[in-house]
């Protein structure tokens, strides 16, 4: 996969890490974009998302390709021997296949399909009837070295770390796990005859399916010292202090020893004892603003006046 340390290294040395290199989803959709308007997009597009190999893209006929069932069928390939290009039948018997196509890949062959009957209204009588979906300009064969080297060039151009085109079907099967497809429906899309070759193709998936996986299976196993450190750390955040906001008064602590033998020096023994312990535990602030009604009551005008001092006398008259 081209992560971006390995883009990086690669832009500064040219290396590629290894022969088979796939694309993220990112750097697929930069490319899509880049040759939107090439002639060719459809192909394009139909290896991507749906794994078709070249030759099989070469080959494909109209006559086993239904847009209105959103399907297609291969029966067919077109194969390179030395620099001719003969008619085969697929790779293996299970290259013989269905292929569902999405409504976005039904509508870009619905468009490929009427510039192509645009171009043989051009060539008029000129015009090759093969009946393949994707053909030269005159409607004859696509020579798939010739699309190997086409889609070199377009790599190039667009600036993206180089791949292959074989590697724009291993983009697709990564693609499709990475989306949550069973593997036995990507095995029967890419024409694997076990699902065991597909798993053993394409370890590498995308990273963030890597982590998914390992985040659903941890979350499987319930482990109680997780639960408690947890649910502390829930406590602890609910204990702590909020912000102060304009006006808002910083919250107060209830007094320790010392700050109640303050209290004691503020109001005399006698005052102090006759508090209530509710009123006696509260901080001292909450005492010195407003010592309510009961000690107010408990305390000799005198002790009022030479203990609390004159400040805390205009406070509470």
């Amino acid at each position: 996969m081209w992560t971006d340390e390995r883009v990086a290294r690669w832009q500064q040395t040219g290396e590629k890490p290894s022969p088979v290199m796939v694309w993220t989803p990112e750097q697929t959709g930069t490319f899509l974009d880049f040759v939107a308007d090439d002639r060719l997009y459809a192909m394009w597009h139909l290896i991507v998302f749906r794994g078709l190999r070249r030759d099989e893209a070469c080959g494909q006929p109209w006559s086993e390709t239904n847009l209105d069932q959103q399907s297609l069928t291969v029966t067919g390939q077109l194969v390179q021997d030395g620099w001719e290009v003969e008619a085969s039948e697929p790779k293996t018997d299970s290259s013989f296949r269905g292929v569902a196509l999405g409504n976005d890949t039904v509508g870009v062959l619905e468009r490929h399909r009427k510039q192509q009957e645009a171009d043989r209204d051009e060539w008029g009588s000129a015009w090759v009837n093969t009946g393949l979906v994707f053909t030269q300009e005159d409607g004859s064969w696509l020579h798939p070295g010739k699309v190997t080297d086409l889609f070199e060039r377009l790599v190039t151009a667009s600036g993206l770390p180089p791949i292959r085109l074989h590697d724009l079907r291993h983009g697709a099967a990564t693609l499709m796990l990475a989306a949550g497809i069973d593997v036995k429906i990507v095995s029967d899309t890419l024409g694997h005859s076990d699902t065991r070759i597909t798993r053993d193709i394409y370890q590498s998936v995308l990273p963030h399916v890597g982590r998914s996986a390992a985040e659903a299976t941890a979350k499987l196993v319930p482990l109680q010292r997780k639960a408690k450190a947890e649910k502390a750390r829930k406590a602890a955040k609910k204990a702590k202090p909020g912000k102060r906001g304009p006006g808002r008064r910083k919250e107060e602590e209830p007094k320790g020893e010392a700050e109640e033998a303050q209290l004691v020096g503020y109001l005399g023994t006698t005052a102090h004892v006759s508090l209530s312990p509710a009123t006696r535990r509260a901080p001292i602030p909450h005492v010195t603003r407003g010592l309510g009604q009961q000690a107010i009551a408990c305390l000799s005008q005198t002790t009022y006046a030479s203990n609390l001092g004159a400040d805390a006398q205009r406070r509470h008259r």
